[in-house]
């Protein structure tokens, strides 16, 4: 790695936390699931934000236009569809059992299940594509030569991923310091946030 694609990495990694760490409804499903189940739950749902973002990095970074068109057509149907995810993960959230403890990962399927229904749902907002396109081609100004995309996607990744382990694993380690009425509350406020975000993306089709 030279000197230049070491900057556009770091650059990047900077970017992939910037829009990791405002609080929307990833961020929130995030934390509710690390208070609820534990470390290992709430980090896979951050991952699976962190791919996929990876992948809108990866649209923008390489300009594969086709793909780009085509998701900003379909912008309204995949926001109908996040919304209608996000009230079911809603609904699901105010009726789920609250744990004494953390239950256990019983399975890798489990933690995948989690990682890839937060992928999907990160997906349904292609707008996040302009972002990228507009980020990477500031990163590029300026420079003779531009280093492989795969450096800026990478970047993303990193800074993404990073972001959510601090996240979760600070939450976490506070963990026991709710009690299980706390964790209900908590909950319950959770669904209520996540039927409005369903609401409000909904409301951006108007």
């Amino acid at each position: 790695m030279d000197f230049t694609s070491l900057t556009v990495f770091l650059q990047a990694a900077v970017i992939g936390v910037l829009i990791a760490a405002p609080v929307g409804p990833i961020g929130l499903l995030t934390m509710q699931r690390t208070l609820e189940r534990g470390l290992a739950a709430g980090l896979a749902t951050g991952l699976g934000a962190a791919a996929a973002d990876a992948v809108y990095g990866a649209v923008g970074a390489f300009s594969v236009r086709w793909l780009i068109d085509g998701l900003t057509q379909a912008r309204t149907p995949l926001a109908l569809g996040g919304g209608a995810l996000l009230l079911v993960l809603a609904w699901r959230t105010w009726h789920a059992p609250v744990a004494h403890s953390a239950a256990p990962a019983r399975d890798a399927r489990g933690l995948l299940g989690l990682a890839a229904g937060t992928f999907a749902l990160t997906l349904t907002n292609p707008a996040t594509i302009v972002s990228f396109i507009a980020v990477f081609g500031s990163l590029g100004a300026g420079r003779p030569s531009l280093p492989s995309p795969l450096w800026m996607v990478a970047g993303v990744l990193v800074g993404s991923a990073a972001w959510w382990l601090l996240l979760t694993g600070a939450i976490a380690y506070q963990r026991q310091r709710f009690t299980p009425a706390w964790r209900q509350r908590i909950n319950r406020a959770s669904a209520l946030l996540l039927g409005g975000f369903a609401l409000w993306q909904w409301g951006q089709l108007v």
